[in-house]
C-alpha cells in the first residue's frame, strides 16, 4: 500500500512539514509562550503534542477528502481544481489582510490546543499545500500497480486513496512538529523571545506566495495533463 511513497514526492512533502513548523502560527511559538508561563521546558514539549494533533487533523480532513475524490475524478481535473482553490484562498488571505483565528487567554487545556491548531492550520489553508503531493503519490500509486500487472480500478478505489492520504499525514506531520520542536527549545531554552522583537520575519507574505506558486503549479500539471 505503501510502497508510492517510496518516491521523490517524499522530498516536498517534508519540506513543506519543515516549511509549516517554521511558521510560528502553526503553534511553536505558543508552545514557547506556555512554557515560559509555567517556567518548565517541559510544558513546551508537552504543549506541541496537541498542537501536532491539530495539524495532522486539519490537514487529513483535506488530502483524504481529495483522496477519495480522486476514486472517480480524473487526477488531471482534480490538479486544476486543486490549483484554482489555492490561488483563490490565496487572494481570500490577501484581500482579508491575512487575519488569523482569535484565541482568548493562555491556560487552554490539551483538547483546547488541539482545536486551536486544527483552526490555525485550517485558517491557514495548510492541508490546500499538499493535494498536489498527495495526488503525485496517487499518480505513483496507479503506476506502481499498472507495471505489477494489477487491476488499477480496484486497487487505487478500494486501498490506496485512504493509504495514502494517511500516511501523507503522518509523515508530513512528523516532520512539521521535528521542525517545531527544535525550534521551540532553542527559542524557549537559550536565544529567548527578546530576538523576536529584532529579527522577527513577517511569514504572511511568504505564505501567501507559497500558497500562489504551489497554485500555479498545480494548475499547470492539471492544464498540461488535460491537453
Amino acid at each position: 500500500m505503501f510502497d508510492s511513497l517510496l518516491t521523490w514526492s517524499l522530498v516536498p512533502l517534508i519540506g513543506l512539514g519543515i516549511f509549516h513548523g517554521l511558521n510560528p502560527g502553526m503553534g511553536w511559538l505558543f508552545a514557547v509562550a506556555i512554557g515560559m508561563q509555567d517556567n518548565k521546558l517541559r510544558s513546551v514539549i508537552v504543549a506541541l503534542g496537541p498542537i501536532a494533533l491539530g495539524h495532522a487533523l486539519a490537514i487529513g480532513v483535506v488530502v483524504i477528502t481529495v483522496g477519495l475524490l480522486g476514486t472517480f475524478i480524473p487526477t488531471e481535473m482534480l490538479l486544476v481544481l486543486s490549483g484554482l482553490t489555492l490561488l483563490g484562498f490565496a487572494a481570500y488571505k490577501v484581500a482579508t489582510r491575512f487575519r488569523h483565528p482569535r484565541w482568548v487567554g493562555m491556560r487552554v487545556s490539551k483538547a483546547e490546543l488541539v482545536l486551536w491548531s486544527f483552526l490555525m492550520a485550517t485558517a491557514h489553508g495548510a492541508g490546500l499545500m499538499l493535494i498536489p503531493v498527495m495526488l503525485r503519490l496517487r499518480g505513483d500509486a496507479i503506476s506502481n500497480v499498472a507495471a505489477e500487472g494489477h487491476h488499477v480500478h480496484r486497487d487505487i478505489s478500494s486501498e490506496e486513496p485512504l493509504g495514502i492520504a494517511i500516511a501523507t499525514v503522518g509523515v508530513h506531520t512528523m516532520a512539521m512538529i521535528a521542525t517545531a520542536l527544535l525550534l521551540a527549545v532553542v527559542v524557549y531554552a537559550l536565544v529567548g523571545v527578546g530576538i523576536l522583537r529584532k529579527a522577527w520575519i513577517n511569514l504572511d507574505w511568504i505564505w501567501a506566495g507559497a500558497l500562489v506558486i504551489t497554485g500555479t503549479v498545480t494548475l499547470a500539471m492539471g492544464v498540461l495533463q488535460m491537453a
